[in-house]
């Protein structure tokens, strides 16, 4: 999720449930008022206030804590209406699997034998408990003493991901 912050001070100190509260009680005028201060260009006349106010409140999340990445905006582009539920929940799990590369500093937490467990992750390695790992699966090695796919362990990945038949199978 790309990040992407507000810079007006005046906004950025009401609380984003207040904001969308606001938003509630604008009649049509004050919501269309409000789309020219967020998009800096008129609202356009066709839209219904229940539509002018769904994506005015999107926007400000949006702004606050990160747009959709350009991947998953590809994906939901790509994604025809007549696509099954299980084709789309296989290709939301693929998608979901290639974003596994974790960056540096990131924090990873798993409870073992009732102790939280962190792991940090570096640019050439990871750390935990005082020393650098090459791998997951070594860190997790040292933490259990059996080996494990470290990915999984740390819940990253799923035990295998599903096929559509078996998915359809679920439904029914």
């Amino acid at each position: 999720m790309r990040r992407k912050h507000r810079n007006s001070g005046a906004t950025s100190k009401i609380s984003l449930e207040d904001e969308i509260a606001h938003l509630r009680g604008l009649d049509l005028n004050g919501l269309r008022a409000r789309w020219q201060s967020v998009f800096q260009k008129s609202a356009p006349a066709h839209l219904p206030r229940h539509l002018l106010f769904a994506i005015l409140a999107y926007q400000l999340q949006a702004e606050r804590f990160g747009d959709l990445d350009h991947e998953t905006r590809q994906m939901l582009d790509r994604t025809a209406a007549n696509e099954t539920g299980a084709a789309i929940s296989i290709r939301l799990m693929n998608l979901d699997q290639k974003r596994t590369e974790l960056t540096p500093g990131t924090v990873l937490v798993r409870e073992w034998d009732r102790r939280s467990q962190r792991v940090m992750v570096m640019a050439d390695g990871f750390a935990w408990n005082g020393q650098t790992y090459d791998s997951l699966s070594k860190v997790a090695f040292a933490i259990t003493g059996t080996k494990w796919n470290g990915p999984r362990f740390f819940g990253l990945r799923d035990k295998k991901p599903k096929d559509e038949a078996s998915i359809a199978e679920a439904r029914s």
